[in-house]
């Protein structure tokens, strides 16, 4: 395997979600937060295994059936997105997430990470990426909380996030090494995870200059053409790469991680897992942001806004 260094990276801030309650809660913030335990006594906790997901029935009695993600979509071709029942999926996660996660597997292995000091700078092991490729099935997206209302009184967002600003959710579930691609989006984000643990790698906005944006269209997102599963065939974008200044958490069972607007970040996969991802927007937000990006997606599905290069459609 090729040996990348890549850029350096810190520890994400971390706080514990009581510690955060007495000091007074989550209030206006511009870098990433991972507050740790923050779904601790949240319902989702108990009621979200695969087994319990892999049961759900609509109000007819039907299955649910969703368009799943195939493969790594952010970077490089947009491959089918097949139609499939989630049930039998679900369930072979169950299987798969019996199975303990050893401490010597990552990008920042676990043995490694306890081993850092605070504020310590470090490198990851990009090798970890050349050891899989990332073309599993993905049930990202999913907008579960439309299609099942009752699932809402399992989160409660807001009090992690108080105040008042529209919100849309998407549920990601899926299997070991899912890797959703480098990217920034529009919004805010908290990202919950219910089950399993992910990796991010998140760069703040002052990195943009060195982020390789793609032409690649995603709604309410900037996509980057730095594929880092594949920097090893990307010299050119692995120097821009290089230069810039990364911050890592590892977001376990119970967590949730602030992402803030404009913020590039990356995700991969440890275990089966199930997250939740919720972004918001406040009524200023929704003008100057909302507006413009919903304009690019209704033109893109007129075949007006660069039809034919975008994470939603095979060509």
């Amino acid at each position: 395997m090729t040996s990348i260094r890549g850029p350096s990276f810190q520890l994400v801030d971390q706080i514990d979600a009581e510690q955060l309650q007495r000091d007074g809660g989550f209030g206006a913030r511009t870098r990433p937060l991972l507050v740790k335990g923050a779904l601790r006594n949240w319902p989702a906790q108990r009621n979200w295994s695969f087994e319990q997901m892999a049961a759900l029935r609509y109000k007819d009695g039907g299955a649910p059936q969703v368009k799943f993600q195939n493969g790594l979509v952010e970077q490089g071709q947009t491959r089918h997105r097949p139609v499939m029942p989630v049930g039998p999926y679900l369930q072979e996660l169950a299987q798969l997430a019996a199975q303990p996660l050893a401490d010597d597997v990552g990008l920042l292995p676990d043995r490694r990470r306890h081993q850092l000091a605070a504020g310590e700078k470090f490198f990851l092991d990009w090798s970890h990426m050349q050891s899989f490729q990332p073309d599993r099935m993905y049930l990202a997206q999913w907008n579960i909380l439309d299609e099942f209302p009752a699932l809402r009184h399992d989160f409660s967002i807001k009090d992690l996030w108080p105040g008042w600003r529209w919100t849309w959710e998407y549920v990601f579930m899926g299997p070991a090494n899912t890797v959703t691609g480098l990217h920034y989006d529009f919004p805010h984000n908290w990202f919950c995870q219910v089950r399993g643990s992910k990796e991010f790698i998140l760069f703040p906005p002052e990195n943009t200059p060195h982020m390789c944006i793609s032409q690649k269209f995603d709604w309410g997102a900037i996509l980057s053409d730095i594929n880092i599963s594949r920097l090893d065939q990307q010299p050119e974008q692995l120097k821009e790469f290089e230069k810039t200044q990364g911050l890592y958490a590892r977001v376990e069972a119970g967590d949730a991680l602030f992402i803030p607007k404009r913020t590039w970040h990356a995700v991969v996969a440890l275990e089966p897992s199930i997250s939740l991802g919720v972004f918001g927007l406040t009524a200023p937000e929704v003008l100057f942001g909302g507006v413009p990006n919903e304009i690019k997606h209704i033109f893109h599905k007129m075949h007006l806004y660069r039809w034919g290069n975008c994470t939603c459609h095979k060509f």
